[in-house]
């Protein structure tokens, strides 16, 4: 396969069109198109990620598999959803830790879309047991979290940590605690955006292995709390 030189027009061209027309009959219509001009870039661009991301931290796998690897699948869950489009308007990949299975989990993510492109670092709506230790870890660790906060890379690529929280500290917090506010998190993000046209250059892969580096300060606290390597 050829090496990657950059996502192209053609790509996005075939998001901007499924917006249009999200139904199965126009999908199948243009599945050769899918092929060819979504799976093959983005598996390309997983293939030139891993080198980078090795760089970045051994403990992270780009696996360019199109079922099971890094690169999420287009097809929704519309189960619980009012929104019965069955697909996906966007591409996307994650690049987890070697010792996960799903995408709740510390990683690195890209999301490509016609109108945003963004991708960094953190941890998506943990389950409880993992979010309680990366809470925990906020409070009987503030010096390694205000470590992460203060990283002048992570402030300067990414803007800092954010995240959805709940309105009231979680059960067994203060509400005066120190960090109360990231304690209250469900989410922790460290993530930039660029413009659509950034992903169509040939060096792409590289912009966002540097961005996963700016972030990487935020994941290896995460990877601290749930006790794996970074």
């Amino acid at each position: 396969m050829a090496e990657f030189s950059g996502f192209s027009p053609d790509f996005f061209e075939f998001f901007q069109q499924l917006q249009a027309n999200n139904n199965k009959e126009w999908f199948e219509e243009n599945k050769a198109r899918f092929k060819q001009d979504v799976q093959q870039p983005l598996v390309r661009f997983i293939e030139a990620m891993a080198p980078e991301l090795m760089k970045v931290s051994p403990y992270f796998v780009a696996d360019p598999r199109l079922n099971g690897g890094s690169i999420f699948r287009i097809y929704r869950d519309t189960r619980f959803s009012k929104d019965k489009t069955p697909y996906k308007t966007h591409a996307a990949a994650q690049f987890r830790h070697q010792q996960y299975k799903n995408v709740h989990t510390p990683g690195f993510y890209v999301h490509l879309a016609t109108d945003e492109i963004f991708f960094g670092g953190g941890i998506w709506m943990p389950e409880s047991q993992e979010l309680l230790k990366i809470r925990e870890r906020i409070r009987d660790k503030p010096s390694a979290w205000e470590k992460v906060l203060a990283d002048k890379k992570l402030k300067k690529v990414h803007g800092g940590v954010t995240g959805d929280g709940l309105t009231r500290p979680p059960k067994g917090f203060d509400a005066d605690a120190p960090h109360i506010e990231d304690i209250k998190r469900k989410s922790f993000f460290a993530m930039t955006q660029c413009p659509v046209d950034a992903a169509m250059e040939k060096d792409f892969h590289k912009q966002v292995a540097a961005g996963f580096a700016a972030a990487g300060p935020l994941v290896e606290f995460l990877c601290g709390a749930m006790n794996v390597q970074y």
